[in-house]
């Protein structure tokens, strides 16, 4: 059997530990992807600019989804439709996007990151309601998401302020609503700010972090709530925009967006603490009768993570704890010569005289 040098198995060690990383990111590989780059030559046909937007050719181009007007409103729409079930497996998809943005002074509704069924985009964004979404929500079904970076108090809508984030699902009177003062932070006061969107089927809940520009991703979400978009959707096809509408001189600009759909593996993520809310009693169903096969699904998972880490362990040792006697044969003693020489002793016998 042939034996490897110690340092060129532990390469090899580590060339198959990497290759295991690689397989287990795939069971979240992305689907969808896109990086907004308003100077791509593609950008048309990703990318769509409704009512006042438009691109900003400077040096770092953006985009101003409003021009600064009296009243007004813009919308940057991603051409590609997305799903929140895949394909034949029906299996539910997650979703994470972030951007950067900012707002001038003046009074204006500030802008919102929104999902909407696909349908005729100038329908759907007709600048007559809330953040230039149109009023009429039978045209959409009254199915729409809006993550709503609001800078301008409606009593009407139940807004606690002029600076506050709010969860907005078929209806512009938030379902889970923040000041961002809370942070010290003001959405409206020109500052460049970065904003997290994070959906995650497994957990079902939809998390929202923001802070400056330049400042890491914070590790709580400022604003959280659970729902099912696979439930709320179904196999319908919907797009994902950043919209804005003003009743005043109000700018609001767009930097950055990027936006990734992804399938992810159950064992990857935890299911919420209560499984059983905000769920169905069709959902409740359809775990009593899998929880046999979720069982058996787990303990195969199981046997084979430990086979796994058994084999680590054996490498492990091969590698760290034979390489001394794999030197020994490595590296054999060699016969050395000693050279000697025969010495001869003599002693001469005393005379009598001399003794005397």
């Amino acid at each position: 059997m042939t034996s490897f040098p110690p340092l060129q198995r532990k390469r090899y060690f580590l060339h198959f530990f990497l290759l295991i990383l690689h397989f287990l990111t795939l069971a979240a590989d992305p689907i969808s992807l896109f990086a907004l780059n308003v100077n791509d030559s593609d950008f048309d046909s990703k990318f769509a600019l409704l009512g006042d937007a438009q691109i900003v050719k400077t040096e770092g181009s953006f985009i101003n989804l409003t021009a600064g007007l009296v009243s007004g409103n813009g919308c940057i729409v991603y051409k590609n439709p997305i799903k929140f079930l895949e394909g034949k497996s029906h299996k539910p998809v997650s979703f994470s996007t972030d951007f950067t943005f900012s707002m001038s002074r003046g009074r204006g509704d500030g802008l919102a990151f929104v999902i909407v069924p696909t349908g005729e985009l100038s329908q759907v964004f007709d600048g007559e309601g809330s953040f230039g979404i149109s009023k009429n929500f039978k045209r959409i079904d009254g199915k729409f998401i809006a993550i709503e970076y609001d800078t301008h108090k409606d009593e009407n809508l139940g807004d606690v302020n002029d600076n506050h984030i709010g969860i907005d699902v078929g209806s512009f009177i938030s379902a889970e609503i923040i000041d961002v003062s809370s942070i010290d932070l003001v959405l409206n006061g020109g500052e460049t700010l970065h904003s997290w969107i994070d959906y995650e089927a497994n957990s079902r809940r939809l998390e929202i972090r923001l802070s400056k520009f330049g400042h890491k991703r914070p590790h709580d979400p400022l604003i959280s709530y659970p729902i099912d978009l696979s439930k709320f959707w179904g196999e319908r096809e919907v797009f994902v925009g950043i919209s804005s509408g003003v009743n005043s001189t109000q700018l609001s600009s767009i930097y950055s967006w990027s936006f990734r759909v992804r399938t992810t593996a159950n064992w990857l993520h935890s299911q919420p603490v209560d499984p059983q809310i905000h769920v169905g009693k069709d959902q409740v169903v359809w775990r009593k009768k899998n929880y046999a096969l979720a069982i058996l699904g787990r303990l195969i998972f199981a046997t084979g993570c430990g086979t796994l880490i058994a084999f680590f362990m054996l490498l492990f040792w091969a590698i760290f704890f034979t390489s001394h006697s794999a030197a020994t044969a490595e590296f054999p003693m060699k016969t050395v010569n000693i050279r000697y020489e025969k010495i001869d002793v003599r002693v001469d016998k005393i005379s009598d005289d001399s003794a005397t």
